[in-house]
């Protein structure tokens, strides 16, 4: 009985996991470029009878990765906002290294480099991108190819890459932001990745479905502390028995 408890007790662990990451995902329905984080945990072991039989759950192993698919459009006119289209990311420059997001709200520090919103650097093709004060932000223009030029003149190229078949392996580090943690990996310039002007890309959650998985894993945190109590209670009523 106690390797039954403690198989539920893992999977109670596992769908509070889950939880954590659907209401993760629900909070960042409108953060653009946001990738949701997905696990079909609570789907393989509501596909069991009732999610466990009357010898406790099957073993479902717990795992979760990101779903880079596209997210829709949304217009808003800036200038240095950008939607990407297609696999790929924009190289964001900090203390620690590289890290690449599709988070295209871009801005301008005091020295005129292009920055995220937390204020690190934009990788250019050929290093930190400048626009000069007399340029009006509303003049540069970014090109699909992400070449940025204003009057007539190049400033420079947003340097956007691609990890393929790699991609499962990013891990996230905040902000909408991931890291590349395998040393042997490195990222090839992007082959099909276009970029829009005065959009962002929407966040890729399914409101609908995130609702629907948070009521399913709900449901069988409930059943499972059912099963964990009645248990215990058998376990109870056996020793009060044994004790005479």
């Amino acid at each position: 009985m106690a390797d039954i408890t403690t198989q539920v007790t893992s999977s109670v662990s596992a769908l509070m996991r889950e939880f954590d990451i659907i209401t993760h995902n629900l909070a960042n329905v409108s953060t653009a470029g946001y990738k949701r984080q997905c696990t079909a945990f609570s789907k393989a072991l509501d596909a069991q009878t009732g999610g466990f039989n009357d010898e406790g759950p099957d073993c479902v192993e717990m795992t979760a990765e990101f779903d880079f698919s596209q997210g829709g459009d949304i217009y808003t006119g800036r200038s240095l906002d950008i939607a990407l289209k297609g696999k790929g990311f924009l190289v964001v420059e900090t203390p620690n290294g590289p890290l690449y997001t599709r988070h295209g709200v871009l801005q301008t520090n005091h020295n005129g480099q292009l920055v995220d919103s937390g204020g690190n650097l934009i990788a250019g093709q050929a290093g930190p991108i400048t626009i000069p004060a007399s340029i009006p932000l509303s003049e540069v223009h970014i090109s699909v190819d992400g070449q940025i030029s204003a009057q007539g003149a190049a400033i420079g190229k947003l340097n956007l890459v691609d990890f393929g078949d790699d991609e499962n392996k990013l891990v996230p580090t905040g902000a909408n932001r991931f890291q590349m943690p395998d040393e042997n990996v490195d990222p090839a310039p992007a082959a099909n990745l276009q970029v829009k002007q005065g959009y962002q890309e929407s966040s890729n959650v399914r409101l609908v479905d995130e609702l629907v998985g948070m009521i399913r894993v709900q449901r069988l945190y409930e059943a499972n502390m059912k099963f964990i109590a009645a248990n215990r209670e058998a376990g109870s009523s056996l020793m009060d028995v044994a004790m005479g």
